[in-house]
């Protein structure tokens, strides 16, 4: 499994290095690559049509002040859509394809995307170099059953338990709700509650999965992070996590 090999911690470029492009598109992917990253994290969706598209949200209105809806617009029209310096949105296919290398780190924002996005990485024959995770539970399991060895990470219902097991202190309990999964995927901290602490992490890796972070971008806060163990940093800034981390 390529997504899980390389030295740690990992850096995942979260959407890419979106400095200098916007966020999701392949210059964006490009800028984070040059600065070192080796994993890029990206949101799949899918197209009128029925290509798997890269895209976090439903319409491009944050990112192009556009409302239009990527599951209502054919793939053809989304890249040629301008996000702004003339870069649009990608295809899943075309980013695995320019970045042959990458691993890719891909959270199925909607069922739908399950069955493109299969396709685009059987096609590319990207199975061992990328992770599928999604928040919906069903979602998550049917591109997992789908992809025969493919890295997973926990999912909203599998985390909830994960976490209840951690907090009751019960390993057999934890390593039972983390079967099959390669990471845990967690913000440091939910409104009040602490996810990311040195107890969690060593009961995460105790139960055989890596910890990744998201989304730090102050060096400070990385650094902090991968002390108490961490093994992936999710950032906005790959340029500053390389430096402070390698």
């Amino acid at each position: 499994m390529r997504f899980l090999e390389g030295p740690r911690p990992r850096i995942l470029a979260h959407r890419g290095l979106a400095t200098e492009a916007p966020e999701n598109t392949l210059a964006a992917f490009r800028a984070a690559v040059a600065v070192g990253a080796t994993h890029v994290e990206s949101d799949v969706r899918v197209s009128a049509d029925g290509v798997a598209m890269l895209a976090h949200d439903a319409t491009l209105e944050r990112v192009a002040g556009a409302a239009t809806r990527i599951d209502a617009t054919p793939a053809r029209a989304l890249q040629s859509l301008d996000l702004g310096g003339g870069h649009g949105v990608p295809t899943l296919a075309d980013a695995l394809a320019a970045f042959a290398d990458v691993r890719w780190n891909l959270d199925l924002k909607v069922p739908a995307a399950v069955e493109p996005a299969v396709r685009a990485i059987q096609d590319a024959r990207a199975v061992d170099r990328v992770l599928v995770t999604s928040f919906d539970d069903a979602t998550r399991a049917r591109a997992v059953a789908a992809l025969p060895g493919v890295a997973t990470s926990a999912s909203r219902g599998v985390m909830a338990r994960a976490l209840l097991a951690v907090r009751l202190r019960q390993r057999a309990a934890l390593r039972r709700a983390l079967e099959g999964i390669a990471a845990v995927q967690v913000p440091e901290r939910l409104g009040r509650i602490r996810i990311v602490d040195a107890r969690s992490v060593a009961a995460f890796h105790d139960a055989g999965v890596e910890v990744h972070v998201w989304t730090v971008n102050d060096p400070t806060d990385m650094r902090r992070l991968v002390a108490l163990g961490v093994d992936g940093i999710v950032t906005d800034r790959a340029d500053l996590a390389v430096r402070a981390l390698r």
